[in-house]
């Protein structure tokens, strides 16, 4: 195929899981599309992205293994982790120069790439064909940054994409297409794993040049949606399972999977996906909990409470989250039937999952001041970054699986990004985030306890205050912590004889459920059980779990 003296036009074909590798490994003017007419050669180009896992992951690393290093593959690999970052200074300075007369002159984008290619960052050819084809893509690209972008060439981000693009242009693209040479062929490339904006960037250039693409994303991210997708369809295949990448590898793994293996999981895929209402120990571990407090009767907290999380209303499982109906109630004075009071407090309380608490305060204040943490925690978006809470020092939960303290750190940006704390006098949106962004990083040990037993889909934890006048002040870390296990998807219910303020000091209005029961009754002490009917229950209880 001789292209020196023709225009390139690279069409994405319409391709299949099961034709889309073959494809690939035609010369172009073998594949479906290729057409020499008025001076322009017409060519399939090859554009797959695979998102996910299947269930033979072993198999699944060993093609992409394969892909890169077998003899008969062009493929190149690009990622987060193998792409050059190296750039010569004279570039760098380069492409300040143009920057510069971009933002006093307001060019063009025509202008704009012209001045580029005047200071030799856009790669040369010897054949005119791509010559023309590396200038025409680079405005394509300059085009869809600014359409893309808010305040188009005026972003702040034109920079570090500009700069980024063009070195991996130098140090990834220009020695494939000089290893391409005359042939008949483009490069080719494998990314894998996620990716940032400038990358994107990147990746869209080599798709408008005419490269083959394989996008390969174990966790299902899409690098292409920070910049509003694609712009021609490209063929996604979605396998079943979303895992975070692993290294890539740099050998063949040795396990392979047996018929029936392969035939377990796809069944077990089946009957633990998202939705389907069927849900083995800790399948949900690494999903983000997010509570959805249900509005309920007096009457109806003791029917939930027995109730697993994902037998509740409005429970829900999707896109890496785990909605858990809960529970925030308190309870003002006590029941006419004292025994019938008593004995549904103890149904609550004498369960595994729950935890009585009846001395106030029942967690300590942090005198520090974390305003420069705090601010030091956001993200762009204005909201508390999880990655940078759980990577900082002052992060105190690092033993824990990693799913809990995701849960954890999101339920901490929760109450911090809307907080329902009332303010103290001229204290500022901000200051109360601050106070309950230090408070979430000290969980009562106690109470992280349940949160580490919480398999999300079964038991939910409960926390039971009971509050007199005579067992402490309830404080405003009280409340934080509340708010917290609140939004992570613990139930909490106060109980409150003399049907005296407590949380209410510090809870906006709304954000629980008030009970009035029949009698206001003074210095009433919480009662035990009795010894009798509690050996019987713990014995219950013990052959329930075959102990």
């Amino acid at each position: 195929m001789n292209v020196n003296l023709h225009t390139l036009n690279g069409q994405i074909l319409p391709v299949s899981m099961e034709n889309w590798y073959t494809t690939m490994q035609q010369p172009l003017n073998s594949r479906p599309f290729y057409k020499e007419e008025n001076g322009t050669i017409t060519f399939g180009q090859v554009f797959v992205k695979l998102l996910g896992v299947p269930m033979d992951e072993d198999e699944y690393y060993n093609q992409l293994y394969d892909w890169v290093h077998s003899e008969d593959n062009n493929l190149e690999l690009i990622s987060n982790n193998h792409l050059n970052r190296v750039l010569d200074n004279k570039h760098f300075q380069a492409i300040q120069k143009v920057l510069n007369v971009l933002h006093e002159q307001n060019l063009s984008v025509n202008r704009f790439v012209a001045f580029l290619d005047g200071e030799n960052l856009i790669l040369k050819s010897p054949s005119p064909s791509i010559h023309r084809k590396l200038r025409e893509s680079m405005i394509k690209l300059v085009e869809r940054f600014a359409e893309t972008e808010p305040t188009g060439l005026k972003s702040s981000e034109l920079r570090r994409v500009l700069v980024d693009v063009i070195k991996w242009s130098i140090n990834h693209l220009q020695p494939s297409l000089e290893a391409c040479g005359g042939s008949d062929r483009l490069p080719q490339y494998l990314w894998y794993g996620t990716g940032n904006k400038s990358q994107a960037y990147f990746l869209t250039y080599l798709s408008q040049i005419g490269c083959d693409l394989v996008i390969a994303s174990p966790n299902g991210d899409d690098v292409f949606e920070q910049i509003a997708g694609d712009v021609q369809p490209v063929f996604i295949h979605r396998y079943p399972q979303e895992k975070e990448a692993e290294e890539f590898p740099t050998e063949k793994r040795r396990r392979t999977a047996t018929v029936a293996y392969r035939a377990s999981k796809e069944i077990e895929s089946i009957l633990n996906h998202e939705g389907s209402g069927l849900y083995k120990p800790w399948q949900l571990r690494d999903y983000t909990p997010m509570s959805v407090t249900l509005k309920t009767t007096y009457d109806e907290l003791f029917l939930l409470e027995k109730e697993k999380a994902m037998i509740r209303p409005n429970f829900e499982v999707s896109n890496g989250e785990v909605k858990i109906p809960t529970i925030f109630a308190k309870v003002f004075g006590v029941s006419s039937n004292r025994k019938e009071y008593w004995d549904r407090m103890h149904t609550l309380v004498n369960v595994e999952h729950a935890l009585l608490i009846k001395n106030f305060p029942f967690t300590r204040a942090i005198v520090s001041d974390y305003r420069f943490h705090y601010r030091n925690a956001l993200g762009k978006d204005g909201k508390l970054d999880i990655d940078k809470m759980m990577g900082s020092n002052y992060w105190s939960y690092g033993r824990l699986p990693i799913g809990l303290q995701k849960g954890i750190a999101s339920s901490i940006r929760s109450i911090c990004h809307k907080p329902r704390l009332q303010s103290l006098p001229n204290e500022t949106s901000e200051e109360a985030a601050i106070f309950l962004f230090t408070q979430g990083l000290i969980i009562p040990a106690d109470i992280l306890k349940l949160l580490q037993k919480f398999d999300y889909s079964q038991d939910v934890p409960s926390i039971i205050l009971y509050k007199t006048e005579q067992n402490g002040i309830f404080t405003r870390e009280d409340a934080a912590i509340l708010l917290l296990l609140n939004a992570f998807g613990v139930d909490i219910i106060l109980y409150n004889p003399p049907g005296h303020m407590d949380m209410e000091p510090f809870i906006t209005e709304g954000s629980y459920d008030s009970h009035w029961l029949e009698d206001v009754v003074f210095e009433l002490e919480y009662k035990e059980e009795s010894f009798f009917k509690k050996m019987i229950l713990n014995g219950f209880k013990k052959n329930r779990r075959g102990d």
